[in-house]
Order: C-alpha cells, then structure tokens, then sequence
C-alpha cells in the first residue's frame, strides 16, 4: 500500500516540478501556432485547450495502460515505482518535447520530425518503420476491443468478425472526417467514461485496502508466482511490457493531431506532458487493482489479461460499474486506433505529397492502408501465437520510436543552445532497452524472434549501442542545419 500511495505522489509531484523544469527549458512562448497560421478546416483548426486535453490522453492512452500493466504488475511492487519515476523523467518529457517540435514545425508529423534532425538517411528507414508499426497499432486496436465487445454481449467470440466490421467502419469514417467533427466531439464523452470507471476502480482499491492494507504488497503465493530472472528479467523485458504506462513512441505520433488544434503553445505543457502524467495514474491504478486479484486469486497469474481484466471490473466493481469500465477498457482501444489510422494516413500523405483537403484524395490514401490492416487481422486471428507475435513486434517497436524521438529531441533542443540532457539521458536509456531486447529475447523466451544472446552480453552491447547513438546525435547537434528556423 505505501508503495503504491507513494508512486502516486511521485506522479503528481513530477507534474509541478519536474514538468515546470522541462517547460522552462524548451521555452512555449506566445508565437502564432499552426492552427492560427493555417486552418484548414480539417487537420488544422482551433479547439479549446480542454478538448485538447482530453484527445490527447484518449489519443496517447490505448490498452497499455490497462493490459501492459496487468502483465507488468507481474513483476512485483517494483512497478509502483518505475511507472511514476520512468513517466515524469522518461515519458512525459518525450510526449512535450513531440508536440513542441511538431509546434515549431507548423504542425509537422514525426517522420518530418525526425528528417529533419536525424538526417534523411535515417528517416528513410523510420518512415517506413513508423507506417508499418502504425497499421500494427490499427490491427491491435481493432482485435483487442472486438474480443472484448464479443465477449460481452455474448460471453464469446461468436461475433468478433461482425465487431471487427463495425470498429473498421468507424476508424475509417473517423479518419476521413475533420478532426472537429467526430474526434473533437465524441472524445470528451469517451473521456468522462474513461476517467469515472478508473475512479470507481481506485476508490474501491482504497476502501478495501484500509481494511486490509496486505491485498495491495506481494503475498507469500504472489512472490513464489511472479517475474524474475532468468526468464523475465526487469531489464529489459519490464521497460517493454508496460509501453504506455512508462514511455511510448506511438504518442509521438499523436502529438502532431493535437499540435495542429491547439491556440496558443502555453497549452503544452498540461497537453502534452500533464495527460501523461494523467496516464501514468491510471496505470497505477490498474496495476494496483491487478495485483489485489492476483493475491486473491492466484491461479489468474497464468491466466492471460483479458481475463484478469474482466475479473478485476466483476470481482471489484459489480456488473454496473464493471460493464461501464470495460466499455471505457474497450474505448481506450479504439480512440486510439483510429487516430493511428488517421496519423498512418497524414503520414503517408506527406510521404507521396498528396494534399489531404479533399476528400478523394483521403480515400486514395486510406484505401491501401484499409487492405493491409485487413490482411493483418485475418493472420493475427489466424492462431494464439499469432496475435502474441504480433503484440510482442508492436511492443518492441513502439520503444524504438520512443528512442528515436527523444534522440531527435536531443538534437533539436542542442541546435536551439538548450539543455539536451533532459531528452539524451532517457533516450540513450531506452536505445539501450530496445538493443538489449532485440539481442536477448527469442522464442524460448515466448517473446518476439531475437537472436537469444545471454543477457549479459545483450545487455552489454545495447550500453555500447546506446553510447554510440548518444554519439551521432551529439554530432547532429552540432552541425549546422539548413532548414532551421531561428528562435
């Protein structure tokens, strides 16, 4: 319990201290942004700061935060701390740092993002990565909610493919739509939802812990039960398995959708860094709630999420409240993978040059989108392992963004003579992660294909790799770039 109070503290804290120091640093000032300069009607217009807000966590916050941490919890009481520290320093400073570039850059994505600081050599390869791993996130995001939805209403996944249908539908109405007229009105109701079923959840967590503090520290059976090496080392899997909750490189790619709606940039920092902080509270409230089945029902340690999940709404929330915090579990999914859809159509747009005003043109670029995300559903529904593989790439690659992004934050705050270590220090962490990950796991592992490295040498070279990153965006930094708009 004292734990699990003191990580929340940790997070709010964050928030008024460090997230200030980072504000000061990077500098919002009062200069026209984006929406004001261009308006375009359907990517770029004015909403109000708490519209803003509230797509934004509902953009940034999809399963992770719920299923990620169900499965990272799994690794003991130590997650009530490397969530709350891991989002202030690591998480939160790359979701700001997103959205001020994409600010500074008339609201540009983050392939744009990373040419532009990393050099066209690498964004090459990251375009292509970036695309890919966002139709990944859209396939995920459609499987993940029509389970749930099937099971349900029907208890089974009898009607998967009909749910699949009617989620497809809205993510591509929603993504061919201006952003005003679907997102910026619907996503302040599935916010509300979403924000009502995780208070129920803590409030609940908080009377039953007063009675019995125990539920919420690792019990006797827990600890017998739970992650530990060799097999599930913290470092690196744990930095893998709890994506949203600590840091993610899929909000990078949604930054730029609210970078393009905000009036004023003195609206970033509660925007941007504060709907992550809000993120990271509803992981810790999820993560707390899952340990307590856990302690009671042990036997859901081998169970996988989306049990644990339904047991947690239905054991602690009752039928009621447990059907509407499902219903938001299930929003979480799909409020994400559309704007996914739209971020892979904007992308993609600025890749080939189609201007994206008409809607004909949308079309055209949503209609090879639509296919290859349909293909991936039906070989990720093909079989279990299947769908693991596919969870497992997403996992690993949604961290490789989040590297690259604060890389090129590193080099972008170097060029403008700011303080580069809040961005180099968590970037060179997580380029770390990701080498080490890639090195180490494999499918003995049950973890996506790696080379199956022991962890020490994986680990050494990831330390080698990270340096050398560290390396060339110090090099980048330095250089003089052409395209810079002086501050």
């Amino acid at each position: 319990m004292l734990m699990f109070l003191s990580g929340l503290v940790l997070l709010i804290a964050g928030y008024f201290t460090y997230g200030r120091l980072v504000e000061k640093i990077i500098g919002p000032d009062d200069r026209k942004t984006p929406a004001v300069e261009v308006n375009d009607g359907v990517d770029y217009l004015v909403l109000p700061k708490w519209k803003n807000m509230l797509i934004q966590l509902l953009n940034i916050a999809g399963v992770g935060p719920v299923i990620g941490v169900i499965l990272g919890v799994k690794f003991g009481e130590i997650v009530f701390l490397i969530i709350p520290i891991g989002c202030v320093i690591a998480g939160a400073t790359h979701d700001f740092l997103a959205g001020m570039m994409s600010l500074r850059d008339n609201g540009a994505n983050l392939t744009k993002i990373i040419r532009t600081n990393l050099g066209k050599g690498y964004a090459g390869f990251f375009s292509v990565f970036t695309v890919g791993l966002l139709l990944l996130v859209v396939a995920v995001f459609i499987n993940i909610p029509a389970n749930l939805c099937s099971n349900l209403i029907c208890g089974d996944s009898s009607i998967f493919w009909l749910c699949v249908a009617l989620i497809f539908a809205y993510y591509v109405i929603a993504t061919l739509f201006p952003v005003d007229k679907i997102i910026g009105t619907i996503y302040p109701f599935f916010a509300a939802m979403l924000l009502l079923g995780s208070a129920a959840l803590f409030v609940v967590m908080m009377v039953d812990g007063a009675l019995n503090p125990d539920l919420l520290e690792e019990s006797a059976t827990f600890e017998l039960a739970k992650f530990k090496p060799p097999h599930a080392p913290i470092i690196p899997l744990l930095f893998v398995t709890i994506a949203c909750g600590i840091i993610s490189g899929f909000h990078a790619t949604q930054s730029p959708i609210v970078a393009r709606t905000m009036k004023s940039e003195r609206e970033a920092r509660i925007t941007f860094y504060g709907m992550m902080i809000a993120e990271g509270v509803i992981a810790m409230i999820w993560a707390g709630a899952a340990l307590i089945i856990y302690n009671q029902f042990p036997e859901f340690m081998a169970r996988n999420p989306n049990s644990t999940l339904s047991k947690i709404t239905t054991e602690m929330l009752g039928p009621g409240m447990g059907t509407v915090t499902v219903v938001a579990v299930i929003i979480l999914a799909v409020t994400s993978g559309d704007t996914a859809l739209r971020s892979t159509r904007l992308m993609a747009s600025e890749i080939f040059r189609i201007p994206q005003v008409r809607i004909t043109n949308r079309i055209l670029v949503c209609l090879p989108l639509i296919l290859v995300v349909g293909a991936l559903l039906f070989w990720s529904n093909s079989d279990e392992e299947s769908f693991s593989y596919l969870w497992n790439y997403f996992a690993w690659g949604n961290q490789v963004l989040a590297a690259s992004t604060l890389m090129a934050g590193t080099v972008w705050l170097m060029r403008r003579g700011k303080n580069m270590l809040i961005a180099l220090v968590p970037g060179m962490f997580m380029t770390f992660i990701i080498a080490a990950y890639i090195l180490w796991t494999s499918k003995e592992h049950k973890q996506a294909y790696g080379f199956g490295l022991p962890l020490w040498l994986a680990c050494t070279i990831g330390i080698l790799v990270a340096c050398g990153a560290a390396f060339c965006a110090y090099r980048l930094g330095k250089k003089k770039n052409d395209e810079l708009i002086p501050e």
